[in-house]
């Protein structure tokens, strides 16, 4: 089989690929979300209880800015 004639069969393989590709790719539309009465937010339960408060560590912030330099 001459060279060009394998290239050939490639591009029109790799065109018919992509179109195949770009086709089944589905993205989503413009939407209007709403919510339903009550679904709007997510109430925390009643058995949840407040555990430490998170403080930041100094030697990581340190190092995060180490790193950005």
């Amino acid at each position: 089989m001459k060279l060009e004639i394998a290239r050939g069969f490639f591009l029109v393989g790799a065109l018919g690929i992509a179109s195949l590709a770009l086709t089944v790719w589905e993205q989503p539309g413009p939407k209007i979300l709403s919510a339903q009465i009550g679904e709007g937010h997510c109430p925390l339960p009643r058995v949840a209880k407040v555990k430490q408060v998170a403080e930041p560590s100094h030697d990581l912030l340190l190092f995060m800015y180490g790193m950005t330099q």
